[in-house]
């Protein structure tokens, strides 16, 4: 049967499908679609059907950035990369999409596991390269929420449940909010954040998009963890089927000594149960193979609280023009002076 590639306008069969993906996240949601447009891009929800069967969709984004035009798929295309004839068919429909618009290049994020060689071979056969760089999570923490509280609990680190009941005892209290005014705390907690660690803190109209976007069908909630008055630290959570995504996180300097982060992020999970989720998905994590790495602190943290790891694909690059090499070399200089 002939496969048909067309643009998908149905938020709920989008939606379905997605989440009915043995590894998707909320890059695939609608409403990160609606958030790169607001960002400037322009999107386009392709799907690819076998009949009237939908059995792919990949959500595109047309990024003019200083360093190259190029088509971006974020965590996807989504499909059966087993299926060798339509991953292949799929693959070409995009790549004469970035071709049609003058694309220097194609970048792929795919959600295929890394010990799923398989799955990787549509990509490799049609000439994708490694990216120089990631551009999303790729080493991911997660945590299966379907058990009991206790149980859950009792899954934490040792130190970890200690840190937890501390804090209660402390006084902590956790505070959510949808009001999108308080993201003015957050964005005062995640530039002490950034200050203190060193790195370029997204903007607060990034972050206010983000939330809105996700804030209209009750799929973004702010966490705050308040010690004397104050708040010491926040989290913004996204909740996309049946997955809760910590995706921002941010703390105080001012009383560092207090485990609020530890509470805050106890409650994140009982919300997420609340709210029927089966998973807890952490973001991400450094790679196992570099001890160095900046983000060693904050995986220790997250593997705190019990869960897997799952490591995906590196981003891919398909190269359709020469140009392709300038972005090649200044995101090459990014990540080394990034370090990592």
């Amino acid at each position: 049967m002939p496969l048909l590639f067309t643009e998908i306008t149905s938020r709920p069969e989008w939606d379905a499908f997605v989440q009915a993906q043995p590894h998707y996240s909320f890059l695939h949601a609608w409403e990160w679609g609606e958030f790169n447009a607001q960002q400037g891009d322009k999107i386009t929800r392709v799907g690819m059907y076998e009949g009237k069967t939908l059995i792919g969709v990949a959500l595109l984004l047309e990024v003019g950035a200083r360093r190259g035009k190029f088509l971006f798929c974020p965590h996807g295309p989504l499909m059966d990369w087993r299926n060798l004839a339509q991953a292949n068919a799929f693959i070409e429909y995009i790549l004469a999409r970035g071709r049609k618009i003058h694309a220097w290049f194609v970048r792929f994020s795919p959600l295929i596991p890394n010990d799923d060689v398989e799955s990787q071979r549509p990509l490799v056969e049609t000439g994708f390269r490694p990216a120089p760089l990631h551009m999303h999570a790729e080493e991911t923490w997660l945590l299966d929420i379907s058990p009991d509280e206790n149980a859950l609990l009792m899954g934490c680190r040792k130190t970890q449940r200690n840190l937890i009941r501390r804090a209660d005892k402390d006084g902590v209290e956790i505070i959510q909010s949808d009001n999108v005014d308080d993201l003015k705390i957050f964005d005062d907690l995640y530039a002490d954040t950034a200050n203190r660690h060193d790195f370029v803190p997204y903007s607060g109209n990034y972050l206010r998009r983000e939330f809105n976007a996700f804030h209209g069908e009750d799929r973004a909630r702010l966490f705050f963890a308040k010690y004397q008055g104050e708040m010491i630290s926040g989290a913004m959570i996204l909740y996309f089927g049946k997955t809760a995504f910590y995706h921002h996180g941010a703390s105080a300097s001012k009383h560092h000594k207090i485990p609020g982060a530890y509470r805050l992020q106890w409650e994140s999970i009982l919300e997420a149960k609340r709210r029927g989720c089966t998973t807890y998905n952490f973001w991400g994590i450094a790679p196992e193979d570099k001890p160095d790495h900046p983000w060693n602190g904050l995986t220790f943290f997250k593997q705190g609280f019990g869960g897997y790891r799952i490591d995906y694909m590196h981003a891919q690059d398909r190269v359709l023009s020469p140009l392709y090499w300038i972005t090649y070399w200044i995101e090459t200089e990014r990540r080394k002076k990034r370090g990592f």
